[in-house]
């Protein structure tokens, strides 16, 4: 036994649940389509209870469908990868991106931001941060080594390029005016 899968007892117990919360919701279904109060549900004809019930399971199958992409999310949210989601789940991790899309930060898009700027003759890093905060790092034409300053973060890649920007153009070897 796999520690996902469940004993029989626990099978049984879940089985009571479910129907447990089932069964108001399939009255409550069954009341508005009939106009007849929910205690009355079990007095109809079988093919129509066993429909009311039958559209309980599928309110409780979408209820469950948004719940578990909740929980792909919050996994991935704290770094689950799609291959973890997938083995979880029993398919693939490209099942498990399929079925999550956007349960998962794509590794690619916390580190493609990372640029080099060159400007001024000098060049400067714009690194993100695993937060998703960006910083930057440089070096002017004159030698000059500069960066964000302590603690200081950005919100987008090109407003670290702004900064960047600046202190690059500072540091120039007498190309144009210096501010």
């Amino acid at each position: 036994m796999t520690p996902s899968e469940i004993t029989p007892e626990e099978q049984a117990e879940l089985d009571k649940a479910l129907y447990d919360a089932l069964n108001p919701l399939a009255s409550a279904i069954r009341s508005r389509q009939t106009g007849q109060p929910p205690e009355r549900m079990w007095d109809a004809d079988p093919v129509e209870v066993a429909l009311s019930v039958l559209a309980a399971w599928k309110v409780i199958d979408a209820e469950v469908r948004r719940l578990t992409g909740q929980a792909a999310a919050t996994a991935g949210s704290y770094g689950a990868s799609y291959e973890q989601l997938g083995a979880v789940w029993g398919i693939t991790r490209q099942g498990a991106r399929k079925k999550w899309p956007d349960a998962v930060s794509r590794p690619a898009a916390a580190t493609a931001g990372n640029r080099t700027l060159a400007l001024f003759g000098g060049t400067a890093e714009l690194v993100r941060s695993p937060s998703g905060d960006w910083g930057w790092t440089g070096q002017g034409a004159d030698g000059a080594c500069g960066a964000a300053a302590d603690g200081t973060h950005y919100a987008s890649a090109e407003e670290a390029a702004a900064h960047a920007g600046v202190f690059l153009k500072e540091h120039t070897l007498g190309i144009g005016h210096r501010s």
